[in-house]
C-alpha cells in the first residue's frame, strides 16, 4: 500500500502552492508512483532510433529506460534494469545493438526485452547451474506501454494507461500536431543541463507567461514574446496541459514596454541573421510554448523546434534534455535558421540562461520557508483560457490537477 504524504494543501486551493512540495523526499517518492508511474511520459523521437537495432537511453521519471527499434521495426521501451540482480546494464546514451547484455553476469536480452541467454545455465560438468524448472521466458526486462504519435514516442508503466487520445485531447492535440504533423523528422542536435531545482519548477516556468515578459531582456527588447502582443493561454479540460501562444511584434517602446525593466533600448545584435525568421506555419503564430504533463515541453519559437525532456534526479535536482529538430524536407537555408535560433535556448542560451538562474534561486529561497506558500493569483483565481499573458492561470490549472493526482486534501476539508 502506498504511504500517504503527511501533508495538507492550503485552504485557498490552486491559488496557493506550498513550498514543501518542492523539497519533501516523501512527496518526491509518491510522485514517482502516482504521476510518473501511471501517466503517459515522453521518452524521445522515433527519428532518434531510425533503423532496426538503434537505441537511445531515456527516462520515465527517475527511472532509466531504453528506447529501441527491434528487428521488425517496432519501437519498444524497456526498463534499463537487469532481470537478474537489478543492474542498470545499458551505459551508452545511444547506439546500435543486436542484443543487450548485462556486464555483471552477462544475462542477455533481445531487442524486445526477452531473456535469451544465461551463462552456465546448466552449470559445469553437472555441478551448479539454474534449477531444472528455470524458464528464460519467465524473466524478461520490464516492457512499458508505447505510443508513437507522428514521430513523438510516449511510454507508460501503467498496465492499462488511459487511452492516448484522451491524454492528448483537443485543443492540445491541434497544437501538438501543428509541429508533429506526420512529416519525417531530422534531429539537429542536443543540449543537456542539470538545474538544482525541483522538476515541477521547470514545468511551471514554461506555463508562466507573466515572468517571460519581465525576466527575459532578449525576448522583451527584440519583440519575441511580450505582454503587449496578441497572445493566448490555452488549457486542456484536466488542466494538466497548456499552450502559450504569441505573435511576434516589432521592436518599439510601447506604453506597456515602458513598465518592463528588462526592455533595453541600447541592445543590438552583431549578427542580425539570428532573428531572420521564415514563416512556415499558416496561422502566422510566432511562438507556441506547450507543456504536456508530466515531463515534456515542446517549443516553437520562430523557426526553432525542440522538445525539452524533464528528468527528476531528486527533490531538488532536475536534468533537462533538449532535442532540436526540423523536418527531412527542410532546405539548407531553413536548417541553418533553426540552428542559429537554437542560440536562444539551452544552458547558455540568450533566453534560457535567465531561467536556469531564476529556478536555482527559487529552490534556494523556498528551503527557508517550508511552511509558507507561493501566491498564484495573477489574472484572478479561475482556471479558464485567457487572451492575455499577464496571468498565472496555467499554473492554477496545473496545481488543481496535481492536487487531485497526488491525493492531497485541502486544509478546509480537514475541519
Amino acid at each position: 500500500m502506498t504511504k500517504q504524504p503527511m501533508r495538507v494543501w492550503p485552504a485557498e486551493g490552486a491559488s496557493r502552492a506550498p513550498y514543501w512540495i518542492y523539497d519533501d523526499p516523501e512527496v518526491f517518492r509518491v510522485e514517482q508512483e502516482r504521476i510518473f508511474g501511471q501517466s503517459w511520459c515522453y521518452v524521445g523521437l522515433a527519428a532518434e532510433v531510425p533503423e532496426p537495432g538503434s537505441f537511445q537511453r531515456s527516462h520515465v521519471g527517475d527511472r532509466s529506460v531504453i528506447l529501441v527499434r527491434d528487428k521488425e521495426g517496432k519501437i519498444n521501451v524497456l526498463e534499463n534494469r537487469c532481470a537478474h540482480r537489478g543492474m542498470e546494464f545499458c551505459r551508452a546514451s545511444a547506439g546500435k545493438a543486436t542484443r543487450f547484455q548485462c556486464p555483471y553476469h552477462q544475462w542477455t536480452f533481445d531487442l524486445q526485452g526477452n531473456l535469451c541467454g544465461v551463462p552456465f545455465k546448466r552449470g559445469i560438468h553437472g555441478e551448479g547451474g539454474m534449477p531444472d524448472d528455470f524458464d528464460l521466458a519467465d524473466h524478461p526486462l520490464r516492457k512499458l506501454r508505447v505510443t508513437n504519435h507522428n514521430g513523438a514516442v510516449f511510454a507508460s508503466y501503467a498496465e492499462e494507461p488511459e487511452p492516448f487520445e484522451q491524454y492528448l485531447a483537443e485543443p492540445m492535440r491541434a497544437y501538438f500536431d501543428r509541429v508533429f504533423d506526420g512529416r519525417p523528422l531530422r534531429v539537429l542536435g542536443y543540449m543537456r543541463q542539470r538545474i538544482p531545482c525541483n522538476w515541477k519548477l521547470i514545468l511551471e516556468n514554461t506555463k508562466d507567461p507573466y515572468h517571460a515578459t519581465l525576466l527575459h531582456s532578449f525576448l522583451v527588447t527584440f519583440g519575441l514574446f511580450r505582454a503587449d502582443q496578441k497572445s493566448e493561454v490555452r488549457l486542456d479540460a484536466s488542466g494538466r496541459h497548456a499552450a502559450l501562444v504569441s505573435r511576434h511584434g516589432a521592436r518599439q517602446l510601447t506604453v506597456a514596454a515602458s513598465e518592463m525593466a528588462s526592455y533595453k533600448s541600447d541592445y543590438t545584435l552583431q549578427d542580425r541573421r539570428l532573428l531572420d525568421m521564415q514563416a512556415e506555419f499558416r496561422d502566422g503564430v510566432g511562438v507556441v510554448m506547450m507543456t504536456l504533463f508530466p515531463n515534456l515541453i515542446l517549443h516553437q519559437q520562430g523557426n526553432s523546434l525542440a522538445t525539452r525532456h524533464i528528468v527528476p534526479r531528486g527533490p531538488d535536482s532536475t536534468e533537462l534534455s533538449w532535442t532540436f529538430f526540423g523536418y527531412e524536407d527542410d532546405d539548407e537555408a531553413l536548417s541553418a535558421r533553426r540552428l542559429r535560433q537554437a542560440n536562444l535556448f539551452g544552458p547558455a542560451g540568450l533566453v534560457s540562461l535567465d531561467d536556469g538562474e531564476a529556478l536555482k534561486a527559487t529552490q534556494e529561497g523556498l528551503r527557508n520557508g517550508r511552511d509558507a506558500c507561493a501566491v498564484v493569483e495573477m489574472g484572478g483565481r479561475d482556471r479558464e483560457d485567457a487572451n492575455v499573458m499577464v496571468t498565472e492561470v496555467a499554473l492554477r490549472a496545473f496545481f488543481h490537477h496535481y492536487m487531485h493526482v497526488m491525493g492531497f486534501t485541502r486544509a478546509e476539508d480537514e475541519r
